[in-house]
């Protein structure tokens, strides 16, 4: 009898043992699929970011359209953004296409420049949950947020180089329209020329238009035919593209690019020198904040001192005499003690 109960609790035993391990080997596998359907619902909700640019010029002019599509697809690349854009717009469609982007559920609007500033105050209203970066504008609301690179410290360092470079004793400025950014432009590019060298005569023109390459051409032709420039600056983007080709057909006369460094991806005899902007940074600066929860009302600033300007590349054209005595007003620029009325 005794053997026969033992035989009875050893085989409960065996069966409560198996049981047990039954129910260890499901629960392991329960926890393995929840981790796992937990992974994929991660991965179906992981938010992926767009952002669009919109541009009257053109993402091929190799001035200021091509620089700010290039800072945008490279802020973007870091912080994970795909990108859109859509250039050689008219004055009149840059709402309609404002609101397409914002209609597709893009994240963040990029304007680069003040001319946009109506069209994205207009859309913001309208789309509180769609964010709006304005290069160059002034324009502060709850999802938008401006980006100003320093207008004085950009006109002083180019006009000092012109002031520098000029043996005529007159230089140019072109602008696209009648900005406020661009009319700071040319005021302080007056001033560092003329601080440099008080004789230096400045003649300035407005093209109307940030994509009339021929009108760019124009200007420039009567500029150095008719007051002997010898330096020229612009802030007109394409304008400025077709400016450079009547140059070069000229000796002796030269060009000040902005906002990239044009002589690090281009070879050219008449570039001096650029102002570079790093929008790039202020843009990745703008995608944290989309990120973060933390957009808008505020005015991201770009100058010398956070290293958003820089000194581009020297042409062959600007000896090294003449590179060292520039490179040191940049300095004072940076400082705030360079000497410009």
């Amino acid at each position: 009898m005794k053997k026969v109960l033992s035989l009875v609790l050893m085989l409960s035993l065996v069966i409560s043992l198996l049981a047990g391990c039954g129910a260890s080997k499901e629960a392991t596998t329960n926890e393995a699929t929840a981790s796992e359907t937990t992974t994929e619902a991660t991965t179906e909700t992981a938010k992926v970011y767009k952002v669009a640019m919109i541009t009257d010029s053109s993402i091929a002019d190799g001035g200021w359209g091509a620089a700010c599509y290039n800072a945008m697809v490279a802020a973007a690349e870091r912080e994970g953004f795909e990108t859109q854009y859509t250039d050689g717009l008219a004055n009149a469609d840059f709402s309609s296409t404002i609101r397409s982007y914002c209609d597709l559920g893009f994240d963040l609007i990029f304007a680069p420049g003040n001319q946009y500033s109506d069209a994205v105050a207009e859309v913001a209203k309208d789309y509180p949950d769609v964010y709006f970066a304005l290069l160059n504008g002034t324009l502060e609301a709850d999802n938008v947020t401006s980006l100003l690179p320093d207008a004085e410290q950009i006109g002083l360092m180019a006009g000092s180089l012109a002031g520098l470079m000029s043996k005529t004793e007159s230089i140019g400025f072109i602008g696209g329209l009648e900005l406020d950014t661009t009319k700071t432009k040319l005021a302080y590019y007056t001033k560092g020329a003329q601080a440099v060298n008080p004789n230096i005569v400045v003649t300035s023109a407005y093209a109307g238009s940030f994509s009339d390459t021929a009108k760019g051409k124009e200007i420039a032709n009567t500029m150095v035919t008719t007051n002997d420039v010898d330096v020229m600056f612009g802030d007109a983007s394409a304008v400025d593209s077709g400016a450079r080709e009547v140059l070069a057909t000229f000796e002796g006369r030269y060009d000040i690019g902005q906002p990239s460094d044009l002589l690090a991806t281009q070879e050219s005899n008449i570039i001096l020198n650029s102002v570079v902007t790093d929008n790039a940074t202020m843009v990745q600066l703008c995608m944290q904040d989309v990120i973060n929860g933390t957009y808008g009302n505020k005015t991201i600033y770009g100058n010398l001192e956070n290293g958003a300007l820089s000194v581009g590349t020297f042409g062959a054209a600007v000896p090294e005499d003449m590179q060292a005595a520039y490179l040191a007003i940049v300095e004072e620029i940076k400082a705030g003690t360079f000497a410009a009325e």
